[in-house]
């Protein structure tokens, strides 16, 4: 006896369905087949537009038949169906009681046609009537409820294959497609987003064997190599793991990789068994929706977590293999990322070259734009060794030290904070070598202030508002720096208590990104362009520095004074002023400032405001972030940003008093009389790291006090930083002109670019030397991609410059071309592409151009790179039209060469695709030395 069909609910309901206008007179269904086990015998189902009882028999005999028949007769209420699947012949049933089932037979079970109905198709591809496995799979995976997605005309094989896919592996559940069942898509990167799904994977390994090996081939032909690995691992019960398991595979790229290596990965994969090539496909892929993830992680909480999850599993198996070692080269591992950490750090403290060596390694890893604050520990661990290479400096006097710790110092200070706050990762192997790298810095820094304490010692004795001594002085800043802006409008004086030139650097930085341009005086022919900062009172406690600062006179004194200095010196000067403390700045609700204040910075008046918040921090320790400071961490700071800049008013960002953190190494000095404060004592002793201060600016202690210049030392309580000492930290007060349109600037001020504004050795090293290429032989290959040049203007000279031969001594021959900009400008690919710009600007100023994007690392500020040009001795007044024009001469067939970056704030150059664009002869001819060689 042949082996009856299995027949499963879905193929009773699809068959009900099918039936339904003949079931309104009958309530009997014979099917020709077998019931499978397992499946539910009484359900509810939609035939047409009913809902019907449905009771389920299978029976082997005419006996059987009649007993259920009889049975549902009497038992079943009105409209109750009864579907008995059996063997039996119609033949050896009676016709009184097939007279009672639908069509008076037994139904035979016809797949397509059921496939086809529930699709609403028209027909079926013909392969499909070949493949028993796929239409008994299409009848058995309906979803309840909704069914298949209606299709019109005939059903495809790869249509069905593809909504059969979705439904069994659950491909359209909302963590992994937004898209309805007939939308969503199949492909690798959606099914590895599908193996960290908890049932997803178990799914696929339930399925029978011929329809798990039926899939796995058309998905291998859809969705690429990857896919037939993952859902090999999915049948073994490690689809969880896949994801990590391809990142280890990795190992195996390089050809001449250990034996051992290999076989620890290969017993990694276990039963899935692929071949070495499948796992570089596999590894290939996850890698690719790793990066993905990577890349919507940073707006994705929810994301974060799903590539942690997979990364710290990959890291779990490694360890248990011993590959981790093996995997320090790879771009994913965290074990990596901190390895490639760790000998940043290592390298930085033998030598810069090290270090940023290693650090070019670990920006190219891709957890470097995820993992971006260990990043910038590496990265000022490189910066500090390129600080203690240059050699000590000294601070000379008084004016140079102020002057060099806003410049250079403050930046070191920076740097060393986040050294000494160490790797958020807490990797121990760093910890060491970035605790050796910060000792080095902060003896030298030490040095500095114990230099700069006995130069201030002298300075203070005469120093006066009238005679400074070559200093800008605290009292002087309101006439010597915001006077000069009201010319272009009413400046916003924000004071900023307790900023120091390491937080100063950090807001300025933001600030141009933001699109304010920083100012400062034209300086002396020869000078260099440096952030204004002044010399604190004496102490550099909030009391007398910003009751003197907003003043403009030597005072001491609380809000009140403040408030009312602050009006009498404007008034002086003709203009009308007010001064907002904490208590007057926010709004209520609905506002987030005052309307007092918002109608001042309406106003045409002069307006202040003191922020608190940095000093506020001293007292109980920043919170979030400890190494860095932000436009946002400051209270109300962004929103006057805001408000200054849609009332076109000029800003000063000031300081009273700088600070100094304390490192948890204090020694505790107690005053002799119980006064002072945190970092000065109103005494004349003063021992190892402090220095004694008198005169006419010392406003405490009768006129002469004893101040710390040493970090450590303090005369008070443990808090989290400290001001009023004699370190540079503490005196120096940052000053920041930022303007929000460059017509506001005073006459005999200049824009200070973040890139002139940080020291010298805070930039990358990007100076190569210089190789002159070797002249080019007659019959050299032209360059790559060179457009075609267009015929040329009757005005040219008959013979092109390259094709006269000059003898080689000839006296008026130009010097070759040496920097990458000359060279550039002077190539043949370059000339051509003049032909396409009208009045293209002069050679020279486009090679400017170019070597001063390369030496600073192939980005800059447009302020930045207008000041290069000028030095060319040509000014551009319209800089975002001018790399408008040179974007034209340099982006050959479109390649994106040069090009704005950061919401327009920042001009980048490609320097890789330069050379290759313009220079591919130079690249030909160093190859073929080097195979010569």
């Amino acid at each position: 006896m042949a082996l009856l069909p299995q027949v499963g609910r879905r193929t009773v309901e699809a068959l009900l369905d099918r039936h339904a206008k003949k079931l309104a007179e009958h309530s009997l269904v014979l099917i020709h087949g077998q019931y499978a086990a397992g499946s539910a015998t009484t359900f509810t189902s939609e035939v047409g537009e009913r809902t019907r009882r449905v009771t389920v028999r299978d029976e082997s005999s005419v006996l059987g038949i009649l007993a259920a028949w009889h049975s549902h007769r009497d038992e079943a209420a009105p409209g109750d169906l009864l579907v008995v699947t059996t063997g039996v012949e119609d033949d050896q049933l009676g016709w009184d009681l097939r007279g009672h089932a639908v069509h008076r037979r037994t139904l035979t079970v016809e797949k397509a046609e059921i496939v086809t109905q529930r699709f609403g198709a028209t027909g079926l591809d013909v392969r499909m009537y070949r493949e028993d496995w796929l239409l008994q799979a299409l009848v058995d995976a309906e979803p309840a409820g909704r069914g298949w997605p209606r299709t019109a005309g005939v059903l495809t094989r790869d249509a069905a294959l593809r909504t059969l896919v979705v439904e069994r592996l659950g491909l359209d559940h909302p963590d992994i497609s937004p898209h309805a069942t007939a939308e969503a898509a199949v492909d690798a990167d959606v099914l590895l987003a599908w193996s960290r799904t908890p049932a997803g994977p178990r799914r696929f390994a339930e399925l029978g064997d011929a329809e798990r090996a039926e899939l796995k081939k058309w998905l291998g032909e859809v969705a690429g190599p990857a896919v037939p690995v993952l859902l090999a691992l999915a049948e073994i019960g490690r689809g969880h793991d896949a994801m990590a398991l391809g990142l280890l595979g990795a190992a195996l790229r390089d050809p001449a990789a250990d034996p051992d290596v290999a076989l620890a990965v290969g017993g990694l994969f276990g039963k899935a068994g692929p071949r070495r090539g499948e796992i570089g496909a596999f590894t290939d892929a996850v890698e690719g929706t790793l990066l993905r993830w990577i890349g919507e992680a940073a707006g994705s909480l929810d994301v974060r977590h799903r590539v942690f999850a997979v990364l710290q599993r990959a890291d779990e198996l490694a360890r248990d293999a011993g590959l981790t070692a093996g995997l320090h080269g790879s771009r994913f591992l965290l074990s990596s990322f901190a390895a490639q950490l760790a000998a940043v750090v290592e390298g930085a403290d033998r030598s810069p070259a090290h270090g940023e060596a290693a650090l070019a390694e670990l920006t190219g890893h891709a957890l470097a734009g995820l993992l971006a604050d260990r990043v910038r520990v590496a990265e000022m661990a490189v910066r500090l060794a390129r600080w203690l290479r240059q050699g000590p400096p000294a601070a000379t006097s008084v004016a140079a030290g102020v002057r060099d710790h806003a410049a250079e110092w403050g930046w070191a200070d920076r740097a060393l904070a986040v050294l000494w706050a160490g790797d958020p990762g807490g990797d121990p192997a760093v910890a060491q070598s970035l605790r050796d790298l910060y000792e080095h810095g902060r003896v030298q820094r030490e040095r500095l202030d114990e230099q700069f304490a006995r130069h201030l010692a002298g300075w203070a004795a005469n120093a006066t508002a009238q005679q400074p001594g070559g200093c800008l002085v605290l009292e002087n800043v309101l006439d010597t720096v915001v006077r000069p802006l009201t010319a272009g409008g009413p400046p916003l004086v924000i004071v900023l208590d307790g900023m120091s030139s390491a937080v100063a650097a950090q807001l300025g930085e933001e600030a141009e990104r933001e699109g304010w341009q920083e100012i400062v005086p034209r300086p002396d022919e020869g000078g260099r362009r440096t952030r204004l900062a002044a010399v604190s009172m004496l102490p550099s406690i909030t009391r007398t520095s910003r009751a003197s600062l907003l003043s403009g006179t030597a005072t001491q004194g609380g809000q009140s004074t403040e408030a009312s200095g602050f009006a009498a010196f404007w008034k002086k000067r003709r203009k009308d002023a007010v001064l907002f403390h904490k208590a007057s700045i926010g709004g209520d609700a609905g506002r987030f400032l005052a309307q007092e204040l918002t109608s001042a910075l309406a106003s045409d008046g002069v307006v202040g405001v003191v922020l608190n918040t940095i000093d506020d921090a001293l007292d109980s320790g920043q919170q979030g972030q400890r190494t860095t400071w932000s436009l946002g961490d400051i209270t109300y700071l962004r929103e006057l940003l805001a408000a200054a800049r849609s009332y076109a008013r000029p800003v000063v960002l000031v300081a009273d008093h700088g600070h100094v953190i304390d490192r948890g190494r204090g020694r505790v000095i107690p005053a002799e009389d119980g006064g002072g404060s945190a970092r000065w004592r109103p005494d004349t002793d003063a021992g190892d790291g402090e220095v004694v201060l008198s005169g006419p600016r010392v406003l405490e202690g009768g006129g002469t006090i004893t101040a710390a210049w040493h970090e450590d030392i303090r005369y008070a309580a443990r808090r989290a930083g400290y001001h009023g000492g004699a370190s540079l930290a503490e005196i120096t007060v940052p000053v920041l002109v930022l303007l929000p349109s460059k017509e506001l600037a005073p006459r005999d001020w200049e824009p200070l670019p973040r890139e002139q504004a940080a020291p010298s050795w805070w930039k990358a090293t990007t100076t190569a030397p210089v190789d002159v290429p070797e002249p080019r032989p007659e019959s050299g290959t032209p360059p790559a991609r060179r457009p075609a040049k267009p015929t040329p203007r009757q005005s040219e000279e008959l013979f092109a410059t390259d094709d006269v031969v000059m003898p080689e001594a000839a006296p008026e021959a130009p010097p070759a071309p040496t920097t990458l900009g000359e060279r550039v400008v002077a190539g043949e690919v370059y000339e051509a592409q003049k032909e396409y710009v009208r009045k293209a600007p002069e050679g020279k100023v486009v090679a400017a151009v170019i070597d001063a994007l390369a030496a600073a690392g192939g980005t800059m500020s447009p302020a930045a790179l207008a000041a290069a040009i000028s030095a060319t001795g040509r000014v551009r007044r319209n800089i975002e039209g001018f790399v408008a024009t040179v974007q034209r001469l340099l982006n050959v067939e479109g390649y994106p060469v040069l090009g704005f970056v950061d919401a327009g704030h920042a001009v980048k150059l490609d320097v890789a695709l330069l050379r290759d664009q313009f220079l591919a002869d130079e690249a030909r001819a160093g190859s073929s030395r080097k195979g010569t060689s």
